[in-house]
């Protein structure tokens, strides 16, 4: 069930809109209205983080929304300034679709690094 009030819009067994809404606790680096970055439970590489609109956006679902998007890309680097990796390097994936092995419909972007990572993506 999709909930929708005030332009918040939430899927209920959705990890991250429980994240969002409290439900579910998480190490927050920053939030604002609009979005969180998280520490990744389950981390790939020695920094691992993620970037999360805290709306329920599905990513091959949204239309012009070249903003909100840049302004995801923006918040990576962030991330990777909190965690000191902006000048080392550091790589953000966007998981869509079961071939790409996503966990979750909702729009999330991880930003990995702190190491040097696997050349094979």
């Amino acid at each position: 069930m999709v909930k929708e009030e005030l332009n918040k819009v939430r899927v209920d067994d959705c990890v991250f809109c429980q994240i969002a809404d409290g439900k579910i606790p998480a190490t927050y680096l920053y939030q604002d209205d609009d979005l969180m970055i998280i520490e990744n439970i389950n981390p790939v590489a020695k920094v691992h983080v993620l970037v999360i609109p805290k709306n329920h956006i599905v990513f091959n679902e949204i239309a012009d929304s070249e903003a909100f998007l840049g302004r995801l890309l923006l918040n990576a680097r962030r991330a990777a300034e909190i965690k000191g990796i902006k000048d080392s390097g550091y790589r953000i994936i966007i998981n869509t679709g079961k071939d790409a092995m996503a966990d979750f419909e909702h729009l999330h972007l991880h930003v990995l690094g702190g190491e040097k990572l696997l050349d094979h993506l």
